[in-house]
């Protein structure tokens, strides 16, 4: 055995509490390598009563290693373990302290999970696994009362600039809720609502106030109670690493320099606060002057936004918070922010934009899930521009599934675009076919599928701002195909909840035919695409499996069972769900 590629620390994505009764252990070898692993455990102050080998099981590989997991309950919540691994004849015990041919004698050098603490936990809420999120940049989504238009309105449908407004609203959003309740959209992630002087809102002015040309507070709070009266839960935009210009204490601190009282409110390396050869003399969101960032190590500076967080939570019955550039912001004031949020509302979702690993954050003390942009990359390279194959894709998804907790994955926001990205359909170059593709994977993926407003009806776009045009209402104009396509997806996976926190494995994968088993409560989902340019035939091998009388839930695939064998023969670009019955 290669010991040099075996590795395991204890807590993080490799032992966790998945919940108050059960921790998750994990082991990672080199691909291949070992045939055989259990998990030695016991209760550290009754070995000899408590002592078992669980047997551990392959749930994840990438090009590299092979990911081993199981679930132990132990009984007194304490619980030490180790390893025993096997390939053939060779036998390896491996402690924390290094590895041994035989087995411990006593528990003292084995890992050692202390407690398993319920306040510890890492319990994202319940309805998010169920739901199927919408994203809506409020100024480009519907004008529903053109009496709050900005000044210099221009007509709905025109050319984005980073400076133009077209006058989208919440009142707009209220009229056209049949329409999202009709595609199956349970949750809504709106982009920030509140005062600032841009038409994208990320300059907050005043954190309690809606923006006045989106309406105010009153209209989000009945918006909030018609989505509610319809199953859809409401997350908003936090924006607490920088503010605006605008905002009063950057003001007072622009005009009284370090004898303002809010002058600690600001990171600032120079006084005047001024802007010398394109770079302010205080820190920003990047370099933008207009983003003074938020000094959030100042205790007025947290209870400030503290108290608005609550605010709308308790006031207006919102559901949760997305948060902007929240690795810029130090984990000291997002663990206060978990503590205010879920004191106001346990099944709050808190949802962090990072881009990259994000492991610290997603230990139970901050978040609940970050935006899944390792999802998006991979799934772009491989159903969009047609960057790597099956089998690099795939490695790809099992390392990122890997490199978390369960929870986290089922939790984790997967999305294919967003407002700060191009368009779905222009990353796949205007073809509708591979567009088709990518949104099934996002829609039988593990995680929470977010759809960004109008890439259900076509609708195409390149970097902001292009990405945020205005929605497209005219259904002459609508591919009406596409949302029929997409509609029928989110309803088989509302139907099936396989589809949506079952197990997931990907049983075939080679070129640019690609296949994935879901399974929950004994129904068993299997996912076959061909992501090229000719027809292909998928085959499968069955044994082992109890599944059988596979029927085609969704797709154009047509399938045979022959022995242990399924061939899944596919057109160009196709795909196909098959359920077994």
């Amino acid at each position: 055995m290669k010991v040099e590629a075996i590795y395991h620390r204890a807590r993080f994505n490799w032992s966790y509490a998945y919940d108050e009764q059960t921790v998750h252990i994990r082991l990672r070898t080199l691909k291949g390598d070992v045939t055989e692993v259990d998990a030695l455990t016991g209760d550290k102050y009754a070995w000899e009563q408590t002592r078992k080998l669980v047997p551990m099981r392959i749930f994840a590989s990438d090009g590299l290693f092979d990911y081993w997991q199981t679930e132990v309950r132990p009984p007194y919540r304490r619980l030490r373990y180790g390893f025993r691994l096997a390939s053939g004849d060779e036998e390896l015990w491996m402690t924390e302290v290094g590895f041994e041919s035989e087995e411990p004698p006593h528990p003292l050098d084995l890992f050692d999970f202390p407690y398993v603490h319920a306040a510890d936990l890492l319990k994202p809420p319940a309805w998010v696994k169920d739901a199927i999120f919408y994203q809506i940049f409020p100024e480009r989504f519907a004008n529903g009362d053109p009496s709050n238009d900005p000044e210099g309105v221009l007509p709905w449908g025109g050319k984005p600039t980073p400076t133009n407004f077209f006058g989208g609203d919440l009142e707009g959003v209220l009229q056209k809720l049949d329409y999202l309740s009709e595609l199956g959209v349970t949750a809504i992630y709106f982009n920030p609502i509140f005062q600032a002087t841009t038409n994208h809102k990320y300059d907050t002015a005043d954190y309690f106030t809606v923006d006045r040309h989106f309406g105010d507070n009153e209209t989000l709070k009945r918006l909030v109670d018609a989505c509610h009266a319809r199953g859809i839960k409401v997350m908003l935009d936090a924006v607490f690493n920088h503010c605006g210009r605008t905002f009063a204490p950057f003001l007072d601190a622009l005009e009284k320099g370090e004898a303002s009282r809010y002058a600690d409110w600001f990171v600032v390396r120079e006084w005047p606060l001024t802007v010398k050869e394109g770079v302010p003399t205080y820190e920003t969101f990047a370099f933008e002057p207009i983003m003074p960032k938020l000094n959030t190590s100042n205790p007025e500076v947290q209870d400030y936004l503290l108290r608005a967080a609550e605010y709308w939570i308790r006031e207006v019955g919102i559901d949760g918070w997305r948060l902007d550039v929240a690795n810029e912001v130090d984990h000291r004031f997002w663990r206060r922010f978990r503590d205010v949020v879920k004191a106001a509302n346990p099944d709050a979702y808190i949802l962090g934009e990072i881009w990259h690993d994000s492991l610290p954050w997603l230990l139970g003390d901050q978040f609940d899930a970050v935006m899944n942009y390792p999802f998006t990359n991979a799934t772009l390279d491989f159903f969009a521009r047609g960057k790597t194959d099956a089998v690099s894709f795939a490695n790809a998804i099992s390392r990122q599934i890997a490199s978390y907790p369960q929870q986290v994955n089922e939790a984790a926001f997967n999305l294919l675009d967003s407002h700060d990205t191009p368009r779905l359909l222009t990353v796949c170059g205007g073809d509708k076919r591979r567009m088709r593709l990518a949104l099934l994977f996002l829609l039988t993926n593990p995680g929470v599928p977010c759809l960004y407003y109008g890439d259900e009806v076509g609708m195409s776009g390149g970097y902001d701002p292009d990405c945020r045009q205005c929605m497209i209402w005219d259904e002459r104009e609508q591919d009406r195909e596409l949302f029929a396509f997409v509609r029928e997806l989110i309803a088989l996976r509302r139907r099936h909840r396989a589809l949506r926190d079952g197990t997931f494995r990907f049983v075939h994968a080679e070129g640019g035919q690609l296949a994935y088993e879901r399974t929950a409560d004994g129904a068993k989902f299997l996912i076959a695409v061909n992501n090229e340019s000719e027809p292909a035939t998928i085959t499968i091998d069955l044994s082992g499996s109890t599944a059988s009388g596979w029927k085609t839930a969704f797709g154009t695939g047509v399938s045979a069972a022959v022995g242990e064998r399924l061939s899944v023969r596919l057109p160009a670009f196709g795909c196909a769900v098959l359920r077994s019955e």
